[in-house]
């Protein structure tokens, strides 16, 4: 599966599609993206994962880098996280500030 991502922001959520990776190979572009957003009211930062395969350190301080520069006050949602990225994102302690679920409902 190829590795790719879309960032859109509509009114106050920041939503981010992941699919395949989220490694070094490509978590330095996300994050430029994600920078795009700086100084932006954002209230909600939703991760769709659901066609996520992999997600590295690399990728972690991309999520972990949303936090504190784009969505420092923001709710963070991780969607649809397949088992494996689902393990490395509490093995990591991030589940500690973002909510994970199936589903997305504004």
């Amino acid at each position: 599966m190829e590795s790719k991502f879309s960032v859109s922001c509509t009114g106050e959520t920041l939503k981010v599609e992941l699919c395949g990776r989220l490694d070094a190979s490509n978590a330095e572009v996300l994050q430029a993206e994600l920078k795009k957003n700086i100084g932006q009211k954002i209230s909600k930062l939703v991760f769709f994962a659901k066609d996520l395969e992999y997600i590295s350190s690399a990728g972690l301080r991309v999520i972990i880098f949303a936090k504190q520069k784009v969505g420092v006050d923001a709710h963070i949602f991780l969607i649809g996280a397949q088992e494996g990225v689902l393990n490395v994102i509490k093995m990591s302690g991030l589940d500690t500030f973002m909510t994970t679920q199936e589903a997305f409902n504004e």
